[in-house]
């Protein structure tokens, strides 16, 4: 199942990679029309900050056990996450996607959930379209304020951790922030690589920007710039959540490689031990029965 995982890693990597060209244009021309919006009030409902009163918490778990503590280490952190809220005294609603998140919530009726969302071998734009349709709904309509998304970011093969991004409201800028408000700029993406090293399975990283030149000042919309950002900011959400299913998937495929790996060093020892017992046991009992003979020989002689 080891190398079935890592067959998988490469897989999800490649759907990052294919992703890639799409999530750098769009960026690129984000930058450009919020440029050109500096001098001028726009209104875009994706954006608009507002009093919060309640937060809907989108938590992201695999579909499949054999990994581990992936799917316990986020469903932590979602459960963590909702006593600080209740601390804050703020209602909150979660939008479960994967099997393990979906059973889990199940056993505990006491936590609202809007819905319940099945994930895949490999996360889609189609996907990511029904769970941003989903927040979009609830955002725009004022029933949350806010929209978190839980998921566990992969940083290598042995170590993954579960973080809380604020989807909702957007960063006109294209910022992903965290709920302490730390922003990673969005056009900075790091790249990994599943290659092999000395005979082991290892990770290459690459950090790379977008380019995201300005516009030309001759350059003139058709369209109102407020029409364009409506239209890109769905795109850019959509976007977010396929990065963040392709970065659980792969943080969920390394887990099962390592625990696969654990578990196959495990029955290896546990064989060795064993056999190592048999072969004294097995030794002990022919020295026994040569003494007996040599006894015998002893008495008869």
């Amino acid at each position: 199942m080891k190398l079935v995982a890592a067959a998988k890693v490469r897989r999800a990597q490649e759907a990052v990679v294919n992703a890639r060209p799409f999530s750098e244009t769009l960026v690129e021309v984000l930058y450009s029309i919020n440029e050109q919006l500096q001098t001028e009030d726009v209104d875009v409902p994706l954006t608009n900050v507002r009093p919060v009163k309640k937060v809907a918490l989108v938590v992201v778990t695999g579909d499949r056990g054999l990994c581990g503590g992936f799917n316990n280490f986020i469903l932590k952190k979602a459960e963590a996450r909702i006593r600080e809220l209740k601390t804050l005294g703020l209602d909150y609603v979660v939008i479960s996607v994967g099997k393990k998140g979906n059973s889990y919530f199940l056993r505990r009726p006491n936590i609202p959930v809007d819905k319940f969302l099945d994930g895949s071998n490999l996360p889609t734009a189609k996907e990511a379209q029904a769970i941003a349709d989903d927040v979009f709904s609830l955002f725009v309509s004022e029933e949350v304020d806010k929209v978190e998304l839980l998921y566990t970011k992969f940083v290598s093969l042995v170590k993954s951790d579960p973080v809380i991004h604020t989807l909702l409201p957007l960063s006109p800028k294209g910022e992903i922030c965290d709920i302490n408000g730390v922003c990673v700029d969005a056009a900075e993406d790091e790249f990994f690589r599943l290659t092999t090293k000395e005979g082991k399975l290892t990770v290459e990283r690459d950090v790379i920007r977008a380019e995201t030149m300005d516009f030309s000042p001759i350059l003139q919309f058709e369209q109102d710039p407020v029409q364009i950002l409506d239209a890109l900011l769905p795109l850019y959400l959509n976007s977010q959540i396929l990065r963040a299913l392709q970065e659980s998937l792969a943080s969920e495929l390394a887990a099962r490689m390592t625990a696969m790996g654990n578990a196959t060093d495990n029955a290896s020892e546990l064989k060795k031990n064993l056999s190592r017992v048999y072969n004294r046991q097995r030794q002990a009992k022919i020295t026994g029965e040569i003494l007996e003979i040599v006894a015998g020989a002893d008495a008869l002689a």
